[in-house]
């Protein structure tokens, strides 16, 4: 097992960056801090997401960011990535652990206690618990209304991996989700559309570690 502990986590989309490339915005976003990202672009195809990939992984790996993809097995392969990020609707998490091996990094979307313990059953290393606030993203408004902070303390007491909240998160809000248990957040806009990504992500960091609790490894705001 893996266990990533990442305080802030880049999910890429495209369509919502204002005209500039998602390297770009990962490269804002790794000079502000930011501890993993996550390759999705689920809009493209297997090649351009493959290229991508590719320049992502350089640009990662030249910083010591983790890379996950979304979903596809295959592509994590290809471009070396750290893991894949794996939904209720996708590829098993075991399955993904079979191909994977047991080096990479394997994360599952979970609302639910019940979904929370089944992937840690079958070998997640993380978990992105959501949505949090409720969003409009693609892919992630499984739970349209937010399922909310309280439903990451349910889960954080019900399992022993890592916990990243997803969903709706700004850095005005992310300060209950590490107060529940989370380890970090997991945002799309809150960076990508961002003015200013690097400070995005700069100001995101600032609330998980202002508000996670000492027993956690951070500083509290009580």
């Amino acid at each position: 097992m893996n266990f990533p502990h990442w305080q802030t986590y880049l999910v890429t989309q495209a369509s919502i960056s204002a005209g500039r490339s998602t390297a770009e915005i990962v490269e804002r976003a790794i000079s502000g801090g930011v501890d993993a990202v996550q390759l999705r672009e689920k809009e493209t195809d297997a090649l351009e997401r493959y290229e991508l990939g590719l320049e992502l992984r350089e640009l990662t790996a030249a910083a010591g960011v983790d890379l996950l993809v979304n979903d596809r097995v295959d592509i994590a392969q290809a471009i070396d990535a750290d893991g894949v990020h794996v939904g209720q609707s996708d590829l098993p998490v075991a399955v993904a652990r079979d191909l994977l091996g047991p080096d990479a990094i394997i994360g599952c979307s979970t609302g639910t206690v019940a979904e929370a313990e089944q992937a840690e059953a079958d070998s997640a290393d993380y978990l992105g618990v959501g949505t949090i606030y409720g969003t409009t993203s693609k892919d992630v408004s499984r739970y349209k209304d937010g399922v909310g902070p309280d439903r990451v303390a349910e889960i954080v007491d019900a399992v022993d991996i890592p916990v990243v909240g997803i969903g709706g998160i700004t850095a005005e809000n992310a300060g209950p989700v590490a107060e529940a248990g989370a380890t970090g957040v997991a945002v799309i806009s809150e960076i990508t559309a961002a003015d200013d990504p690097q400070a995005a992500t700069e100001a995101l960091a600032r609330a998980v570690e202002t508000a996670t609790p000492l027993e956690n490894g951070g500083p509290t705001n009580e």
